[in-house]
């Protein structure tokens, strides 16, 4: 029976066949995949009623902080992965859509945005996007740094040439990534890359977040200009635009607490991966769809594989608590800790360092529950 499967070992060795389906197919029954094209279901087939698109769509962009000086095209971009032979596919798909594709939470948030009834309540709630302005949706493969927009057929005649900028732009940013990053994953060319996700024997598709050190609150203008090596999470975010300090607390709650579960799992499968990892991925074995065995039994394995904080020579990964910086100010940043229990256990207890810049002086928490003045330099 073995030798029957010989010619399909050859092929997929060859990258002529795929071990596993299109990534596109995620969580859709094979008889099913005919009926995948680009169009998006109207958002009201979701159950949203008319109120509800507002105000899901005026909470949007006030949290994204997009809410005046809309430019022609606006592209909202999820992320994905699209690797073969890999059971920890999840863990390089988007972790806020459940281990699955951004692809579908872009396509329907972009549909929204162009609901001429919806930018008319918007604007109500005073928030006016152009009539010349466009969503777009996109998606990111996190293996390929090649970025897809599916609904382009929607896209207005009149935008058409601006949107083949974008789109250049985009294939240029993708290049430039794969170039960068092409000698950490000791490929040979950016086709190496390209090439990796589709390699059924490849244990090592991408890093993924390797190397993940710090998650920055504060507007894109701080950080413009410098190279963060890929080793810090960004929101940009002005406190000024902010007033009831609504969006710092989401970000506090949400996206911070995120990121130290990224930044403690790599953290643990670092520092003990055979007790908080899931050790060598080459003998894994798949159970249920819900864990793997390392080899033919024993116990259900958590965290990353070796594989994945470790190239095998050196770490890839430097098991640092992730440093949160934000600005705002102080008061507020405390009222927030103090309101939510779970946000005062990661900070009190040093399962990440937080720091508030205010003022141009920073503050660090402790586990005091106080403020403590860092120099810098």
């Amino acid at each position: 029976m073995g030798l029957l499967f010989l010619p399909k070992l050859m092929t997929d060795s060859l990258q002529w066949t795929r071990t596993v389906t299109d990534s596109t197919c995620d969580g859709v029954k094979t008889c099913d995949h005919s009926r995948l094209g680009p169009e998006v279901d109207s958002p009201d087939s979701g159950g949203l009623s008319p109120e509800q698109q507002v105000t899901l769509s005026e909470n949007m962009l006030r949290n994204l902080g997009l809410t005046s000086a809309f430019a022609p095209i606006v592209v909202l971009c999820g992320h994905a992965s699209d690797v073969t032979n890999n059971p920890y596919k999840a863990g390089l798909d988007c972790g806020a859509c459940g281990g699955h594709s951004g692809e579908p939470n872009a396509r329907v948030a972009a549909a929204l945005l162009n609901k001429a009834d919806v930018r008319t309540a918007l604007a109500q709630r005073g928030i006016v996007i152009p009539d010349s302005t466009w969503f777009v949706a996109a998606v990111h493969n996190t293996t390929t740094d090649e970025i897809r927009f599916p609904d382009v057929d929607s896209l207005p005649i009149q935008l058409a040439e601006k949107f083949q900028a974008v789109q250049q732009w985009t294939k240029e940013a993708g290049r430039l990534c794969r170039a960068e990053r092409s000698e950490r994953l000791g490929a040979k060319s950016e086709s190496d890359v390209l090439k990796r996700s589709q390699d059924w024997a490849e244990v090592r598709p991408e890093w993924g977040l390797a190397n993940n050190a710090a998650f920055i609150v504060a507007p894109r203008s701080r950080t413009a200009g410098l190279n963060l090596t890929g080793r810090t999470f960004m929101h940009s975010y002005d406190y000024r635009q902010d007033s009831d300090l609504r969006v710092l607390e989401l970000i506090m709650t949400a996206p911070m607490v995120v990121t130290s579960w990224i930044n403690l799992q790599y953290y643990a499968s670092a520092v003990h991966n055979k007790a908080f990892g899931s050790g060598n991925k080459l003998i894994h074995n798949v159970v249920g769809q819900f864990g793997v065995f390392e080899g033919n039994g024993g116990d259900l394995m958590t965290g990353l594989p070796w594989q994945s904080v470790h190239d095998g020579q050196k770490f890839q990964h430097e098991p640092l608590r992730l440093l949160v910086l934000i600005e705002a100010p102080r008061s507020a940043v405390s009222r927030i800790i103090e309101k939510h229990s779970h946000v005062s256990d990661l900070v009190t207890n040093g399962w990440l360092s937080l720091i508030v810049a205010e003022d141009s002086h920073f503050y660090r928490w402790t586990s005091n529950k106080e403020w403590e003045e860092q120099r810098i330099g």
